[in-house]
């Protein structure tokens, strides 16, 4: 008798976005629960942005300068180092696990990617808790994502950074 189809409610690859800040921590906790639940694969990525070292009209260059490749070439080799880590102690957890490094100014756009060539039918992504005039600015990759994504998607909030808790502190302790 054939086998019927995987429900589609059911994901068998998820994919989490990190920066390694205590938010993307975090949610590596939910999708590795959600992973084992799942018997899942977990597939982490990383995004290096290129920030261009020159101004004026090639601040956006179509190769990269020298200095820049260096910066770059570092930079990738520290995210993949942090995520060799995270591999390691989900194997050793039981949890199918791969790991990408992109390279882009395009965070979200580099994320779309991920999701269509590597078939990821489920996305774990946190927030940075932060308000006020920066996302307003800047724009959130989680808002960016959750617009776009396709395949059901769990965004965790996480808790108000804790150098704006620190300075709330000191702001309080000075008005006594």
């Amino acid at each position: 008798m054939p086998q019927a189809p995987a429900s589609r409610s059911i994901p068998t690859k998820i994919l989490l976005p990190m920066d390694f800040s205590p938010s993307s921590d975090a949610a590596l906790a939910m999708a590795t629960d959600l992973a084992q639940h799942f018997r899942a694969e977990l597939h982490l990525l990383h995004v290096v942005p290129m920030i261009p070292m020159a101004t004026g009209v090639d601040a956006f260059p179509e190769t990269p300068l020298p200095f820049e490749m260096t910066y770059l070439q570092e930079s990738r080799g520290r995210a993949e180092q942090k995520l060799a880590k995270y591999i390691g102690a989900l194997v050793s957890k039981g949890v199918a696990a791969r790991s990408n490094v992109e390279i882009g100014n395009d965070v979200v756009g580099n994320i779309m990617t991920v999701i269509e060539s590597e078939h990821i039918d489920m996305v774990v992504i946190s927030t940075h808790g932060i308000s006020g005039w920066r996302p307003l600015v800047f724009g959130s990759i989680a808002e960016k994502v959750v617009r776009l994504v396709q395949c059901p998607l769990l965004l965790l909030r996480s808790v108000e950074p804790v150098a704006t808790v620190a300075v709330a502190a000191v702001n309080v302790e000075k008005s006594r």
